[in-house]
């Protein structure tokens, strides 16, 4: 139970990795507490959700740095000590099934008299529909920015992405960062006038 539950947060991560997909396959959406005046955070920390399990060291490694490049761009400083705002980040798998159907024309004409259709029925011929299942894993990545000194929840970022193979390393880094790049793309939350 412990290795599949493993399993399934590596290809969670994995689906925002490997872009099998176009880039518009990707979803990604935001939410943030209105009112909130987020020009006064200035430094972040990391923290863990207990009792959440985590990917493997690598990709998780992979994972924050990403989300650090993003949150450098926007002016956030990482530290360790006290820090404005608390980083977490959770990866999740959900599974849908995909149905596939296609049909085959047995015959040519109708069958019976002239060709009319016949006891073939119109068109003629016989027919036969095929029907398979497929699932496909959908893997999410949430991002959750908390107000230390509120101890609030301001900022919650998703990207849902179907899952690819995650063979290539060097692809696997390049993808997280787009996806983290699409993900912080409005982030802070445009002021409205």
């Amino acid at each position: 139970m412990q290795m599949k539950r493993s399993f399934l947060i590596l290809m969670a991560v994995l689906a925002l990795l490997v872009c099998v997909v176009p880039a518009s396959a990707q979803d990604v959406r935001y939410n943030f507490l209105p009112g909130t005046d987020f020009a006064k955070y200035k430094t972040y920390k990391w923290s863990r959700i207990q009792k959440v399990e985590y990917p493997n060291q690598i990709l998780d490694s992979q994972i924050m740095q990403a989300i650090d490049a993003q949150l450098l761009l926007k002016g956030l400083s990482k530290t360790e000590g006290d820090a404005d705002l608390i980083v977490v980040y959770q990866a999740a798998v959900s599974q849908q099934q995909r149905w596939n159907s296609y049909s085959t024309d047995m015959g040519g004409g109708g069958w019976g008299y002239g060709r009319w259709g016949g006891w073939g029925g119109y068109g003629g011929g016989m027919s036969t529909t095929t029907t398979t299942s497929e699932t496909i894993n959908i893997g999410t990545l949430n991002v959750d920015l908390y107000d230390a000194a509120a101890k609030n929840q301001i900022w919650r970022g998703a990207a849902t992405k179907t899952l690819g193979s995650g063979k290539d390393p060097e692809k696997i880094n390049k993808n997280l960062n787009k996806a983290m790049a699409k993900l912080f793309k409005k982030f802070p939350p445009p002021v409205k006038k």
